[in-house]
């Protein structure tokens, strides 16, 4: 009973997995905890891939400003602006207005 549940759960981890992955329960086994390691280190990798992603949506934006990214980040700093890569990255896509008149503010807090 308990080595049924155990192949039952194995078997339902593996759907949609092809071939011999899915029937076979020794291959199944090594397919489903690969699977589950990727998954892991995969959620680590996507928080950096959109971070690198919300920097270049904000370098692009602040060198249309006329500023650096890294000018762009101190002035912020400076100013006081606690907005995090995210919400500046949006701003950079959708609200634009907003975006320059920071950039702006963080222009004067660097000098340039």
């Amino acid at each position: 009973l308990a080595s049924k549940r155990r192949k039952k759960r194995l078997r339902k981890a593996a759907k949609g997995f092809w071939g011999d992955r899915k029937n076979h329960l020794r291959v199944t086994k090594n397919a489903v905890m690969k699977a589950e390691a990727y998954s892991t280190e995969h959620r680590k990798l996507r928080k950096r891939d959109f971070r690198s992603l919300w920097i270049v949506r904000i370098g692009i934006a602040s060198r249309i400003c006329g500023i650096s990214y890294s000018a762009f980040m101190a002035g912020l700093s400076k100013v006081g602006c606690d907005l995090n890569r995210k919400i500046l990255s949006e701003m950079a896509v959708h609200d634009w207005e907003a975006f320059t008149q920071l950039a702006r503010k963080a222009k004067a807090a660097v000098g340039i």
